[in-house]
């Protein structure tokens, strides 16, 4: 319960139009990007593998969702409760699935480990910790991370009485309510039949309705004008409000805090600033917990799961025409490389060769292929 007199959960948080947009924002940009696993080779390089464990995390988790649907969803619990929970589907000592865990209650053990208890279709159920992946937020210095709900009930809850408080008045046709004045005092009877008769002139679809009144009573109403109706300055810090809490800048929710544009360089360097500082520590989170908890104890320093960045510039085609460019012309990547990553077809031959510009060249070799 927030001092603003609204309870606050995952549910109700959501209920906030830019608590859904930055969780929405986020969890769904994290699932989107592709994940694969990696094996390091002897000479510091590293080789892109297939074994079983990556079936389950970059395609097919469970029989229900796919690994878009998985992450998504571990990403969301993450930024609302401050952990993500899963169950590991076994066959033997092989892990061949991950199923999302909901409302788990968790109990410390002797060793300093937790086992994770869930209730299922009326069953209670408690499953050790080598059964569950456990990805913890920010702040995990107890073996859980913080939740933003629990922390930031206060912001949150302000946000959502401010909404109930304009809704309401918007119920009554965005006027607060009247006066009505009498010389004559009024029975308890004849009060509560005033209030019924009332009752039918309240409310928006009532608006416009011509009110009858007898007996010397007078009304004097008490107006508001939109802006105080709708608690603009309020829920305008609100939103700004809710944001920090979930690491996320206004503008990636679309709203343009006093003075701002939604365009420009500024916003491009806001959004920059986002992926490395919101979006990114969260990857490297889940990447940590994988290798920890899912990848085979003989492989840990060998297998690793990681997320592709440079996705995240797909839809810019500017930067990535420039990240490819600057790749190619230093001799990092092949132009056939290149092709893969705009997934155009290999050309083959010099194609497929490191190259790299030449700034300066001897004079007595201009003009001549050196041998």
């Amino acid at each position: 319960m927030s001092k603003a007199g609204a309870m606050v959960s995952a549910t109700s948080a959501l209920s906030i139009s830019a608590a859904w947009a930055c969780v929405k924002g986020n969890s769904e940009l994290i699932g989107a990007l592709p994940v694969a696993i990696y094996e390091r080779q002897d000479n510091g390089s590293r080789k892109k593998i297939e074994p079983d464990v990556s079936e389950v995390l970059t395609a097919n988790p469970n029989r229900v969702q796919t690994a878009l649907e998985f992450w998504e969803t571990a990403a969301a619990h993450l930024l609302l409760q401050g952990n993500a929970y899963a169950e590991k589907l076994m066959i033997g000592q092989r892990i061949v699935g991950l199923r999302p865990l909901l409302s788990v209650t968790l109990k410390r053990r002797s060793d300093g480990l937790f086992d994770y208890q869930f209730y299922e279709d009326g069953q209670r159920y408690i499953l050790p910790p080598e059964k569950v992946l456990h990805i913890r937020g920010f702040g995990g210095g107890d073996g859980l991370g913080m939740s933003a709900i629990n922390f930031g009930r206060q912001s949150l809850g302000s946000a959502i009485a401010a909404d109930e408080v304009a809704a309401k008045v918007f119920a009554n046709g965005m006027t607060a309510g009247g006066f009505l004045e009498s010389d004559q005092e009024l029975t308890p009877e004849q009060r509560a039949q005033l209030q019924s008769y009332l009752e039918g002139f309240s409310g928006s679809s009532k608006a416009g309705k011509t009110l009858i009144l007898e007996a010397g009573l007078k009304f004097n109403g008490a107006t508001m004008n939109p802006e105080d109706a709708q608690l603009l300055e309020t829920r305008r810090f609100a939103v700004e409000d809710v944001c920090r809490w979930f690491g996320t800048p206004p503008v990636v929710i679309g709203h343009a805090g006093q003075g701002q544009t939604m365009w420009g360089t500024g916003v491009e360097a806001i959004m920059l600033a986002w992926l490395r500082m919101g979006i990114n520590p969260l990857l490297r989170r889940i990447e940590a917990r994988i290798g920890k908890e899912i990848i085979p104890a003989n492989r840990r320093g060998k297998w690793f799961a990681e997320w592709n960045r440079e996705a995240m510039l797909q839809m810019d085609s500017n930067a990535k025409g420039n990240f490819l460019s600057r790749m190619v012309a230093a001799g990092i990547m092949s132009s056939d490389e290149g092709r893969d990553k705009l997934n155009l077809q290999r050309r083959g031959g010099a194609a497929d060769e490191l190259r790299a510009q030449v700034a300066t060249a001897p004079l007595d070799l201009l003009g001549k292929d050196k041998a």
